[in-house]
């Protein structure tokens, strides 16, 4: 029998990602998590966020300051006085108390959220095949979700007490939060951008090498 050649025609190569800026993405995308999770930890755990005059809101606690001077260097600042207190209605602020339990709370489910979709996102990296790439979908999610909860409890705390708030009257906690929560964003988009981006395929052998076919 007569041997059948097949030509086979180049067939185009899409333009892939190099395997290691993949990685590289996917290290960073944890790292970053990981940095988000801790300053929103540190700012919830702080807690006080606003300094108004001689008020000082918190998540936790109200507390009044009060003026002290240093008599030898003439220097004059606030100290927080020991009637700090939970009860936040004595700050005057209507619905206060009820306004910062929500900003707790979404604050709160915020951290959680990311801490799965962190863990997920790195079991995804010791896993293969469609297990791996789940996890890493659903941590994205996760995390995606963390930045809307922070959002919302950001956005609450600001509108709660928008009478008192000024640029410079923000505490370093609370912009501890504010990274935290763009951080939760960027992490989490760029997550489920790279799942589309092609992965490395290597093209071995020459693609015009005829191929004979033997009935």
């Amino acid at each position: 029998m007569t041997a059948i050649k097949i030509r086979v025609g180049s067939v185009p190569q899409e333009k892939s990602t190099p395997l290691f800026l993949h990685l590289f993405c996917r290290s960073l995308i944890i790292l970053c998590t990981s940095l988000s999770v801790v300053l929103s930890s540190v700012a919830i755990c702080d807690g006080y966020w606003l300094l108004a005059g001689r008020q000082m809101f918190g998540l936790w606690y109200f507390c009044s300051l009060e003026k002290q001077q240093s008599f030898q260097s003439g220097y004059q600042g606030f100290k927080a006085s020991s009637n700090c207190t939970r009860h936040l209605e004595d700050a005057g602020v209507e619905g206060l108390g009820m306004g910062l339990a929500v900003c707790r709370s979404a604050i709160t489910l915020a951290v959680v959220s990311a801490v799965f979709g962190l863990e997920l996102l790195v079991m995804s990296q010791v896993s293969e095949g469609r297990d791996s790439s789940r996890r890493w979908t659903l941590g994205a999610w996760l995390v995606l979700l963390a930045g809307v909860m922070a959002v919302g409890g950001v956005a609450t705390f600001v509108l709660w007490l928008g009478t008192f708030a000024t640029l410079f009257g923000f505490t370093l906690t609370f912009w501890c939060q504010f990274t935290a929560t763009f951080l939760f964003f960027l992490n989490g988009i760029a997550a489920r951008h790279i799942q589309h981006i092609a992965p490395l395929w290597s093209f071995s052998g020459n693609p015009d090498k005829p191929i004979s076919v033997l009935p």
